[in-house]
């Protein structure tokens, strides 16, 4: 499937993964959809399963955006919790699309975790709360970290082993053009590492630049599956340099505290930059005016105090780089920035941080690779087999899981039967598009609106005065997620007529919630579940305080 076609597709709103070999263009799509989006003011949840990825995107880690953090479950309380922070409840109601990139590296029941969210605070039962969700990645690339057991329990394994994965109807789009490579040689060999039977003349191909020196001209990066190896490497490298010129550069930083550390621990520039004339370095953001994308290698010909570097790329061009921001906004406001030159040594790099980078030139040593995939990823990061410079194999190097192999032929299928199916009929996929941009796009913003919410749904049950049980029981969810409804109808200025609810509590029971309510309210202005529960006692259920709370007018703040 070429990116014109998958892009048609993902503009119909429906689930989609959107796959295909390294170099393929997975994230240039990316790209264009979301540029899509804003265009048509949709404003998609942008993630990925790692710091590194989302910060290449522009957005925050999946396990942040969901408010999951490092849960490998969530039960009432915890949903309930989240319901209760503001920010959490405005970005799940706004939310129409949401993206995540680099899955292969996402647990399965972390998506099913996010599916879980998505719906209680949507309050459908439809997979993923009714949002379409775009799943970027290659799970020939690298895997779960920490492969093993969960809390619960459950084996770590690839998304597609979930139950949000069978459940989410995933429309398949397998790119099959190829844009980083553009060596037909260093192509098969990729090709025949994904197949899984790497054939004996790509091996000789391979043992062909065992040691061997790059092109002339290029300066290689060094890819190393540990970090103390790429550390140790850089450090004394740059000491070696007897450089007449020095400067370093300081990451600046503000906003929220907790999330800028997040910001810096994720960002591939590091927090303090020292540079020498002659260091090699590397572009860690992409920024196609100045000539320079994330990956591009080069060498400091100038790094004068108080004035931008300056280097010269392997192409021969200088470049003058200027400090470059990342940051993570909500609702349009920058919660955190951080400012720095976008570079970073380049002398050596590991194979995980150079997910999602093209190299000119590559030297790595793969004879402590320890996980299938691992060789794939360094391999597929340079653009020819010139620029590959091989410094050790071991046994692991050229493998790929076992089960990818099968599950990939499978997706090839269906992105070959959804290329023949959707885009055939093209009066049907236009009228999707459109329908699609009609419930997406806000209603302020000349979104049709003709699909009322779930919320505006249950106002019309709590016009015919139906009962929570009933409620839920007509909407196919629980009753929590109807008093989910109501509050989020009252902090939209609705205030429907729910006092015939104060008959589902016992008086004895409303008796304690309404004096345990106005004795927190003597003191704070913010009344929590947790401290009417710790005053109510056992006997009485969250479901009623929650109910009380509504009824007593002081429910969560919008």
């Amino acid at each position: 499937m070429t990116q014109l076609e998958a892009l048609e597709i993902l503009k119909t709103g429906r689930n989609v993964f959107l796959t295909g070999p390294a170099g393929s263009g997975k994230t240039h799509l990316t790209n264009s959809y979301i540029a899509y989006l804003k265009k048509n003011d949709i404003d998609p949840g942008i993630t990925a399963s790692t710091g590194i990825a989302a910060t290449h995107m522009g957005g925050m880690t999946i396990h942040s955006w969901a408010g999951i953090g490092v849960k490998d479950t969530l039960d009432e309380s915890d949903l309930e919790a989240m319901a209760e922070k503001p920010y959490l409840s405005k970005r799940f109601e706004k939310v129409r699309v949401l993206i995540i990139d680099e899955v292969s590296m996402l647990h399965h029941f972390r998506l099913d975790l996010v599916d879980q969210v998505l719906r209680t605070m949507k309050g459908t039962s439809d997979p993923f709360g009714g949002v379409q969700v775009v799943l970027v990645g290659d799970f020939f690339q690298l895997p779960p970290v920490q492969r093993g057991f969960s809390e619960s329990g459950e084996e770590t394994q690839f998304v597609y082993h979930g139950e949000a994965w069978k459940q989410g109807d995933f429309t398949v789009c397998y790119l099959s053009e190829q844009f980083r490579q553009k060596d037909d040689s260093m192509i098969d060999i990729l090709n025949e590492i994904r197949s899984g039977d790497v054939s004996d003349a790509s091996k000789k191909l391979l043992e062909t630049r065992m040691g061997k020196t790059p092109e002339k001209g290029v300066r290689a990066t060094k890819l190393f599956t540990h970090n103390m190896d790429v550390d140790a490497l850089n450090a004394l490298e740059l000491e070696k340099l007897q450089s007449p010129e020095e400067a370093l550069y300081v990451m600046s930083a503000k906003g929220h505290l907790p999330i800028v550390e997040i910001l810096k621990k994720s960002c591939l520039a590091p927090e303090k930059l020292k540079l020498k004339l002659g260091a090699a370095v590397m572009c860690v953001k992409n920024n196609f005016e100045e000539g320079y994308v994330n990956g591009t290698l080069g060498m400091v010909v100038s790094c004068k105090k108080s004035l931008h570097p300056v280097i010269r790329t392997t192409g021969g061009r200088e470049i003058t780089i200027e400090p470059a921001s990342w940051k993570i906004e909500e609702d349009g406001k920058v919660k955190a920035e951080i400012t720095q030159y976008p570079l970073r040594h380049a002398w050596g790099i590991t194979v995980h941080k150079s997910q999602g980078m093209s190299l000119d030139a590559v030297e790595v040593d793969l004879s402590k690779a320890f996980e299938p995939g691992m060789g794939y990823v360094a391999l597929s990061r340079v653009r020819s087999l010139a620029g590959l410079s091989i410094l050790g194999l071991n046994a692991t190097a050229l493998m790929v899981h076992e089960d990818v192999l099968l599950f990939d032929r499978e997706l090839q299928e269906q992105s070959s039967v959804a290329r023949k199916t959707i885009l055939k009929n093209t009066e049907k996929l236009h009228g999707e598009q459109k329908d699609f941009l009609e419930w997406a796009v806000p209603k302020s913003k000349g979104g049709s609106g003709l699909k009322l919410a779930p919320h505006e749904l249950t106002a019309l049950l709590i016009e015919e005065r139906k009962s929570l049980k009933d409620m839920a029981s007509e909407r196919g969810v629980t009753t929590e997620t109807i008093l989910t409804h109501i509050e989020k109808l009252i902090s939209e200025g609705v205030e429907p007529d729910i006092a015939y609810l104060k008959k589902e509590i016992s008086f004895a029971h409303w008796k304690k919630i309404e004096k345990a309510i106005n004795e927190i309210l003597e003191t704070d202005d913010e009344v929590l579940l947790s401290k009417v529960k710790n005053k109510v006692g056992p006997n009485v259920s969250y479901l009623h305080i929650r109910l009380g709370r509504v009824l007593l007018g002081c429910g969560p703040r919008g």
